[in-house]
């Protein structure tokens, strides 16, 4: 076990960990910019950019990410890390406009027309009086998509072959074949998701709480 757990093994691990931080930081970033905006543009009542993002949610979301990996990937031909990044960007984005303008609806109407006695314009609202509210309905939601992409990153190894997290442990796993250490690989790498993702729930719940 001692010949598992050495430091070029561990520090092999930990820039796998490192590359999923990575692609699931800018996809969560990026795709939170998109979505908000695409879940704004749907919830209008009518015109061309309701269409517009409505068709983008409904295709993207019904059509595994597995596939958006392949598709990005091999019609598009980039780079394993940015296929990564905009793979997940683009479906996340849709599973995240849905999201908000659920928080969107839930946002009570009496404060959008009372502030549009005292003058607001409609973007005004939305930024200053709606989002806020919205988000914080769906914090708890849009956390676990985050969870959700730096989880499902796992796939990227398997599909494009990027050595994220999941890709350096299955390397590993390919010189250490004895059944204890697969399992100690398997345990160390999921305790890596676990912590991560435990403490962005924490921070979630905490955030939710103080947000006033």
């Amino acid at each position: 076990m001692s010949q598992l757990l050495t430091g070029n093994n561990l520090r092999f691990l930990f820039d796998g960990l490192k590359l999923t931080l990575y692609i699931s930081f800018v996809a969560i970033v990026l795709s939170t910019i998109f979505g908000t905006i695409l879940a704004v543009l749907r919830n209008q009542k009518k015109g061309p950019f309701k269409f517009l993002a409505s068709l983008y949610i409904e295709i993207v979301r019904n059509i595994p990410n597995l596939l958006w990996i392949y598709v990005i990937f091999l019609i598009f031909k980039i780079k394993s890390t940015p296929a990564g990044i905009v793979s997940f960007t683009v479906f996340t984005t849709a599973a995240l406009a849905e999201i908000i303008r659920g928080g969107l609806n839930g946002v009570d109407k009496g404060q959008k027309e009372a502030a549009r006695s005292q003058g607001f314009s409609n973007f005004q609202i939305i930024l200053h009086i709606v989002l806020p509210q919205a988000i914080r309905n769906v914090l708890p939601a849009i956390v676990s998509q985050f969870v959700t992409v730096i989880k499902d990153t796992s796939f990227l190894y398997s599909v494009i072959a990027l050595q994220e997290l999941f890709g350096k442990s299955y390397i590993l796993m390919g010189r250490y074949a004895q059944t204890e250490q697969v399992f100690m690989i398997y345990g160390l790498v999921a305790l890596m998701y676990f912590v991560i993702n435990f403490v962005i729930s924490q921070f979630s719940r905490w955030l939710s709480r103080n947000w006033v």
